[in-house]
């Protein structure tokens, strides 16, 4: 028998250095919703990919991965088995493997009964680039964040400065970054794109604090419209 619904799922979708894991897990913690963030299992399987040799284009071998690994995401852990790769999946070149191995469409198919499981009872926002559109296409809520590339490669690079990555500059961080943008968007299985029920927020000029507020309202706003309704938002 399925578990009921407990609350709203909310999906928040956009491009690498929007802002989204930030305000998507102050926006949980707020709301008192679970945080799942789908990116960091690509970046798991990107991790796995580099470790053992598999091609980033070798798309059978690493959906045999997907199937394997023992992946457990928590607000702000990841685990590998019983190791923590938090920190390693967030070296630049683990960014560039997820943008690669999630091209790939075994490891989505691989990875979209897993994402469904975490958030379909309900009370979870959901971060990623095809949450909207292929995870959770009714979603109650869709939200796409966006900014300009010169600020997203300005707080990617000043994420990098604050881990210690200093042998990567700037001009290196925008180029990844546009390189990322591309390959995410022109994929021929789910690319990065808003669904078109989708709320868009520009971030560019936006602090963390405003960004969060502005979600926080949409999705007050969309649980008076259920109450109005009838139906019950959490």
């Amino acid at each position: 028998m399925a578990e009921t619904k407990k609350g709203l799922i909310i999906a928040i979708d956009g491009p690498a250095g929007a802002g989204k894991s930030t305000v998507s897990r102050l926006l949980a913690q707020r709301l008192g919703y679970r945080y799942i963030d789908t990116g960091a299992l690509y970046r798991a399987i990107g991790l796995l990919a580099w470790e053992q040799g598999v091609s980033p284009d070798d798309g059978e071998r690493l959906a045999a991965l997907c199937d394997a690994a023992d992946i457990t995401l928590s607000d702000t852990r990841v685990l590998l088995g019983d190791r923590d790769i938090t920190e390693d999946i967030r070296r630049p070149e683990m960014s560039q493997m997820a943008s690669q191995v999630s091209a790939q469409p075994q490891v989505r198919r691989a990875l979209l009964g897993l994402q469904r499981r975490l958030g379909g009872t309900g009370a979870a926002i959901l971060e990623g680039r095809d949450i909207g559109t292929i995870v959770f296409p009714d979603a109650d809520l869709k939200i796409f964040l966006d900014a300009s590339i010169e600020e997203r490669g300005r707080r990617r690079y000043a994420e990098l400065q604050q881990r210690g990555e200093a042998k990567v500059s700037l001009a290196q961080t925008l180029r990844e970054m546009a390189e990322r943008d591309r390959r995410d968007s022109e994929r021929a299985h789910a690319p990065l794109r808003p669904a078109a029920d989708a709320i868009r927020i520009d971030t560019t000029a936006l602090t963390q604090a405003d960004v969060v507020d502005s979600m926080a309202e949409l999705v007050h706003a969309h649980a008076s419209i259920e109450r109005k309704k009838g139906k019950p938002s959490s």
